[in-house]
């Protein structure tokens, strides 16, 4: 198999074949995120990702699990994902679903009929980073879709028959927004009502924009235990009706958590408050975090 540039994968998809179909975010302005600085957004030529599921083929014959690649190749038309999909499973007889990154326009431009028939051929999870609810937030880090845009693109794909994991990003208020941010998170979480949520906490990264505004001093990072007190918020303001599944087990988090909304609320609420209490003693140590 062959790669170019960074290559991402959600933690989930530790064990899936991971197909590079585009390179780089279609979007690639957000201003704290890093990871396809080094390559410009480009398709990737069909035969090239063709070959490489040749490869994977000699090298994992009973492969279940796919990812497409880059950062959001739900951009690419509908086309050539069932031409990619298509190989897939006919390469792969066992293969049980593929992942995929995406924005929510990238949902929103697809008609429903769309969705469904990429549905049907087993790309059935979606990861979209939500980062924020607030769109005060999602305006300075330049997300390029409101809140609104996304709980509308979640439950567009939910209706049409995806799993869809959620990521969120605490810190990424500063401490001047913080509480706004938590909150409308909490807010935007309850009305997509995800299968999957998990929480990261933001690590400035040198060459983001925002990097840059954190030497300037126009944004202040919040210390570890008020990351804590902001994802005590957030939960405190989610109020799903069915089961979603929650983690904080991201290595970018201080305290990591694992249950399930609402059923676990109130045993995280404790768990972050024996956490607070205790102080920074009970938080991972800076040297063990990572992206």
């Amino acid at each position: 198999m062959r790669y170019f540039g960074t290559v991402i994968r959600p933690p989930s998809e530790a064990n899936s074949y991971i197909l590079q179909v585009t390179y780089g975010c279609s979007h690639n302005k957000c201003s704290f995120c890093p990871t396809y600085l080094d390559k410009p957004f480009r398709v990737r030529p069909i035969n090239e990702v063709m070959e490489d599921i040749e490869m994977a083929q000699k090298f994992m014959p009973q492969m279940r699990r796919a990812f497409l690649a880059d950062g959001n190749s739900l951009v690419l038309s509908n086309n050539k994902l069932i031409s990619i999909l298509d190989a897939l499973n006919l390469t792969f007889p066992e293969l049980q679903r593929v992942g995929i990154y995406a924005n929510a326009r990238d949902i929103l431009r697809k008609t429903d009929q769309e969705l469904k028939e990429l549905s049907a051929k087993k790309l059935s999870i979606i990861y979209i980073g939500l980062e924020s609810g607030s769109n005060s937030v999602l305006k300075k880090i330049n997300k390029g879709a409101t809140a609104e845009e996304m709980i509308k693109a979640v439950n567009k794909a939910q209706n049409a028959g995806f799993k869809i994991s959620v990521i969120g990003l605490l810190g990424l208020g500063g401490t001047e927004f913080w509480e706004e941010h938590a909150i409308a998170t909490g807010k935007a979480i309850s009305a997509m009502n995800p299968l999957y949520f998990s929480l990261l906490t933001l690590m400035i990264v040198p060459g983001t924009e925002l990097h840059k505004q954190w030497e300037e001093k126009e944004f202040i990072l919040p210390e570890p235990l008020d990351m804590l007190r902001e994802m005590r918020v957030v939960i405190e303001n989610i109020n799903v009706s069915s089961g979603c599944i929650f983690r904080t087990n991201h290595a970018s988090n201080y305290l990591p958590l694992a249950g399930r909304l609402p059923n676990d609320k109130e045993k995280f609420l404790k768990i972050i408050a024996h956490a607070l209490t205790e102080g920074k003693s009970s938080l991972k140590a800076e040297f063990l975090r990572g992206l």
